[in-house]
């Protein structure tokens, strides 16, 4: 099977597997917002589990999979199975030790950690203190989903890509029946949510143990701290937390001068963040993390001519899907709001000011999208010092234009900071990569993105008119919404997927025959 092929397929399990729990995430902050709304519970609550989730995202779905894929798909390649399951035991022993120290650290200085980066929540009685127990119950959460993160390094590069996907949907069922069930036992009710973050991250890892296992990598533990593997990996980390996460940052930073705006600001953002993850959750993460081991394979033999040409690969596709997830999200912001969230606690106002946060979000989610593709790109060549760079620019950029922002555009301008700086940092990692390899298929790159936004502009126009014919403020009516709403998607989608392929668009082609190949399987 040609590489191109198996970064498809990878992609198209991971994408199945990830819309799954995707799905599951809707449900569960339907259930959120309808059980607590947006105030000061939420903001506690959201503000609490920021910080676990910035954790897991810098060190454990960022620097550790950037570090640990390339070093033990080299291992695995070079040196057979029985160096990179030594390899693999040590990195569960020494991440073990590490990551509950780190959690026994963040339990203790919770007050000190939560104060410094939520400081407009002690003009508030109560919230402070709130915020402070929940981050307390949730940060054991980073040691759980730390070791996730390794199982699905060692697994993707087995190309297995399952199980570590779709065990995301334990997170969210634990979080919503802890919602129903538990909320009554605790004098703030929303306790019961941390309480179902952490019974999730332990699911999480004990599905991947088996596995594991089945593939002959079963996890034991392992002192050898010095072999150079263990040391190359370390070194790729560091640079890697900052130089991967750095589109986290930005949002943590949002998250805490959105704690100086008015109140509900974070549950805002954090609402919009969580629709704008859907696709950058099913597609964007779903194509990084199957090109990554292929990249990372060719970039360990010296194949730079074939990691070039599935590099492009990544890149055209993932421009063939975020440009038009892009379009489709910012013209039904508000409609999307108005089905999945509005009632209960959920009012109209807070619909449009979510929305509002979603749109400024969607119009990044192609800059999002290829940052998450080329960034490893470096760290599979060993270059740490780029991505760092970029990194450190690009926070610099956030940070300033949040101030300048947020002002004017309260909440919305923090979202549209983050927008503005991922583009800078998909720029300049195009640019410097260029440099440092050559051409990757510039022109074929350009035409896609010219064909995909040509395609997208009938599209939204279709699902914009479609939802026109409903009034999205009035609360209820939901067979009605969904009847628009997915009624306009599905007209979009078929419009998308025609124009595209009168345009003659190469990854169409190569989506229908991944297709037609699956079903003759069938």
């Amino acid at each position: 099977m040609s590489e191109k092929r198996n970064i498809a397929r990878a992609a198209g399990i991971l994408g199945s597997a990830t819309m799954l729990s995707r799905i599951m995430g809707m449900v569960r902050d339907m259930v959120v917002s309808r059980l607590f709304g947006a105030g000061l519970a939420t903001d506690a609550f959201f503000a609490a589990f920021q910080i676990p989730n910035m954790l897991r995202r810098f060190f454990a779905e960022g620097a550790l999979t950037a570090a640990f894929v390339p070093t033990f798909s080299s291992t695995l390649t070079k040196h057979g199975e029985e160096k990179a399951r030594e390899l693999a035991n040590t990195c569960f022993t020494l991440l073990t030790i590490v990551m509950a120290a780190i959690t026994l650290v963040g339990i203790l200085l919770s007050p000190v950690i939560v104060g410094l980066m939520f400081p407009g929540f002690k003009a508030e009685p109560g919230k402070l203190e709130l915020a402070v127990l929940l981050n307390r119950l949730m940060f054991p959460y980073i040691f759980f989903i730390s070791l996730v993160a390794l199982c699905m390094g060692i697994l993707n590069t087995l190309r297995h890509f399952f199980t570590p996907a779709i065990s995301t949907v334990f997170l969210n069922i634990s979080m919503i029946l802890a919602a129903f069930c538990l909320r009554g036992f605790f004098e703030a009710p929303i306790t019961a949510l941390a309480v179902g973050v952490l019974i999730g991250g332990c699911i999480q890892l004990i599905m991947q143990l088996p596995v594991l296992w089945s593939k002959g990598f079963p996890l034991r533990p392992n002192f050898n701290f010095s072999s150079p593997e263990v040391r190359s990996i370390g070194l790729l980390m560091l640079p890697s937390v900052f130089g991967v996460g750095v589109y986290y940052l930005n949002i943590t930073v949002s998250a805490i001068l959105a704690s100086l705006l008015p109140q509900g600001s974070i549950s805002y953002l954090y609402y919009a963040q969580r629709l704008f993850e859907f696709p950058q959750g099913v597609f964007t993460a779903s194509v990084a993390q199957a090109v990554l081991p292929s990249m990372s394979r060719q970039a360990a033999v010296g194949d730079i001519a074939g990691m070039k040409e599935t590099l492009s690969f990544g890149v055209r596709l993932m421009l063939f899907i975020t440009i038009p997830a892009m379009a489709g999200l910012m013209v039904c912001s508000t409609p999307i709001f108005s089905l999945i969230f509005m009632g209960g606690a959920f009012d109209y106002e807070t619909a449009v000011n979510s929305a509002q946060a979603l749109l400024y979000y969607s119009a990044g989610l192609s800059f999002v999208a290829l940052t998450r593709v080329l960034a490893p790109v470096f760290y599979a060549l060993k270059d740490t010092k780029t991505p760092v760079f970029t990194a450190l620019i690009t926070f610099i950029i956030n940070l300033c234009l949040s101030l300048a922002l947020m002002g004017p555009l309260k909440h919305g301008g923090l979202a549209l900071a983050t927008t503005l700086s991922a583009l800078c940092n998909m720029l300049l990692l195009l640019w410097l990569l260029r440099r440092k390899i050559g051409s990757f298929g510039g022109n074929r790159i350009m035409l896609t993105a010219l064909k995909s936004s040509l395609a997208s502009i009938p599209m939204a126009a279709a699902v914009w008119y479609g939802c026109s014919f409903v009034d999205w403020s009035e609360a209820g009516h939901k067979i009605l919404k969904v009847t628009f709403l997915g009624g306009s998607i599905l007209c979009g989608v078929a419009i998308y997927f025609l124009s595209v392929k009168l345009l003659r668009s190469e990854e169409v082609t190569e989506a229908v025959s991944l297709l037609r190949r699956k079903l003759k399987k069938g």
